[in-house]
């Protein structure tokens, strides 16, 4: 993820929020050495990005010191295994972001190499992107009501980029489509880089992206910024316009987290899961991952776990009505 730039209201937003959260509580259990993070995604992705900020703010705050190690690969599933296999004494954690948790596992198709809900303990989501509408620079409209009758016109002709079958990026425009009750045609790449390119150079009508990603193109005038998938307005990209109060259905929140080994006792989750609230709504440290383009949660035990399974839930039916498969 790009290290995004944001104008001073947009952080001022984003430090009043985290101003007026709920008193925060401490935790009683701290870690009896060293937390190894094992990060299931490339360095300098948005996941390594994140876990790397609460690394220092957890050892400013608490003194407690936190190891990321890249293991990427297999949709973040080897990093998960690793993790399962460790020992539940907290001391060993990986990152377990939607698409993991939630997305891959509502999908055919997908390789899913073990019980998430059995095999691993869900402790903490640490923060979320809500994602853009984007078109092609050139588009000829201007806003979502523009998108929606310009792909009435089409009948089917008009398209969508994603990052893959089955990427976020992917579900989020299939979810547009069976909200608005548009055809559109998808059109998957190899990632999410190729398929913003094709977007911003024409040959793609519209995309679905995480705002971070496509905040500089659009401020540059490359992209076509349509809304946010969000009630309120963005700290992000404060410009566009929320479309969850028009559609609904359009409230992404593509969040990224924490899991551990299974049978993780009750008092060592709970401890991790205050220790990481703190740090991701303590001021300074909520103030880097705006900058960086995320959005402190600190959602944490149960209520995280219920996340988890709300949204499996929800991405399911969108897999289902488009009849999309990972293979």
């Amino acid at each position: 993820m790009p290290f995004v730039h944001l104008p001073r209201r947009a952080l001022a937003g984003a430090a009043a929020a985290t101003a007026l959260s709920p008193p925060l509580a401490r935790a009683s259990w701290a870690p009896p050495r060293p937390i190894q993070v094992l990060v299931g995604y490339p360095p300098g992705g948005a996941v390594d990005i994140l876990i790397r900020v609460v690394a220092e703010g957890a050892q400013r705050l608490r003194g407690v010191q936190i190891v990321p190690e890249t293991r990427s690969g297999a949709y973040g599933f080897i990093a998960a295994q690793t993790a399962a296999r460790a020992a539940p004494d907290g001391a060993t954690l990986c990152s377990a972001i939607m698409g993991m948790m939630s997305v891959l596992p509502a999908i055919p198709g997908i390789p899913v190499p073990l019980d998430l809900d059995r095999e691993l303990t869900p402790v903490v989501a640490l923060a979320g992107t809500p994602m853009a509408l984007v078109a092609r620079p050139d588009a000829p409209f201007a806003d979502i009501d523009g998108l929606i009758e310009y792909a009435r016109s089409r009948k089917g002709a008009a398209t969508y980029a994603s990052s893959g079958n089955g990427s976020i990026n992917h579900l989020g425009g299939a979810l547009f489509c069976g909200a608005t009750g548009v055809e559109m045609t998808h059109v998957p790449y190899r990632g999410g880089a190729p398929a913003t390119l094709d977007v911003s150079a024409g040959r793609i009508d519209m995309m679905v992206a995480n705002v971070a990603e496509v905040a500089q193109q659009i401020a540059a005038d490359q992209l076509k910024g349509l809304g946010v998938t969000a009630r309120e307005p963005t700290p992000l990209a404060p410009q566009l316009a929320p479309l969850a109060g028009r559609i609904p259905a359009m409230e992404i929140n593509n969040w990224f987290g924490l899991a551990g080994p299974a049978n993780l006792p009750a008092e060592i989750r709970g401890g991790l899961g205050q220790m990481f609230r703190d740090v991701v709504h303590d001021p300074q440290t909520a103030r880097i991952l705006v900058e960086r383009g995320l959005l402190p949660l600190g959602e944490f035990g149960e209520a995280f776990s219920q996340r988890i399974l709300q949204d499996r839930e929800r991405w399911k039916k969108v897999v289902q009505a488009n009849n999309i498969r990972g293979d």
